[in-house]
């Protein structure tokens, strides 16, 4: 391999090292700003349940060093999800130098919007999911049975329906795109409405807890983000041009003679 061919490459791989560097800055600057609180992030995250438990009930430890990891786990994550909006720039910035402007114009309402609507479910989940499905589970306990949840389990439970929650948001981001990039239209999404109605509840019986109130809770905004999307997408079909038309038009701006 001849030297000229190494140099893009090398140059590729200092541009990334670059962003993810200052990926890791931006969540450990969020994480040493926000460890000293790390319980009362815990107690916060916690509370949807704490105020469904029967009286006298509480929340257990069952591993010795689950009160010191375990809020800081959930520390390292929040500063992940805090940091989503800069991590998603320096994509964008690695990928940028490769599209064409009318794709970069593109990019940073996506990027914005995604991001909103990722902590919008997220948002969703915490206040709206978790006090009906905690209240469900801990009235539907057998007689005898005391409710006392282990911390790092509630942990992992609260994580998935955070992320399912917030990623399923996405539906509407998704939908653009697709009919940006010309594998769909919105007429055909239209056509299809029973499927992905269906498709909905399947998902939600996939990515929540075996209760069909979390599920429904999922399916439901689903379906609604689906007829948003397909709203917003109606504006962004055929917006894309093919990049070989692109370059044939600005060859063609280029050769054009002059008046």
């Amino acid at each position: 391999m001849a030297v000229e061919d190494t140099q893009p490459l090398i140059s590729h791989l200092i541009e990334l090292r670059k962003r993810l560097l200052n990926c890791m800055i931006a969540i450990l600057v969020i994480f040493l700003a926000l460890v000293y609180f790390a319980n009362d992030i815990y107690q916060l995250v916690a509370a949807p349940l704490i105020a469904q438990l029967p009286a006298g009930s509480t929340m257990i430890a069952t591993d010795v060093a689950s009160p010191f990891f375990t809020p800081i786990k959930l520390t390292i994550m929040v500063s992940i999800i805090l940091a989503a909006p800069v991590i998603l720039y320096q994509v964008w910035a690695f990928i940028a130098p490769a599209l064409y402007k009318h794709e970069r114009r593109m990019v940073v309402p996506l990027l914005v919007s995604s991001s909103l609507l990722f902590y919008l479910g997220m948002a969703f989940a915490y206040f709206v999911v978790f006090p009906l499905a905690f209240g469900f589970l801990t009235k539907t306990a057998p007689v005898g049975v005391v409710v006392s949840t282990d911390i790092a389990n509630y942990l992992d439970f609260v994580m998935a329906l955070f992320m399912a929650f917030g990623v399923s948001f996405e539906v509407p981001v998704a939908i653009v795109l697709l009919c940006w990039m010309g594998v769909t239209t919105p007429e055909d999404l239209k056509k299809k409405r029973p499927y992905i109605l269906v498709g909905a509840f399947v998902v939600g019986m996939l990515l929540t807890p075996p209760d069909v109130f979390s599920q429904t809770l999922l399916a439901i905004p689903m379906y609604c983000l689906f007829e948003i999307g397909v709203f917003f997408s109606r504006f962004y079909t055929g917006k894309r041009r093919p990049p070989a038309e692109e370059d044939e038009g600005e060859e063609e701006t280029a050769v054009a003679p002059k008046e």
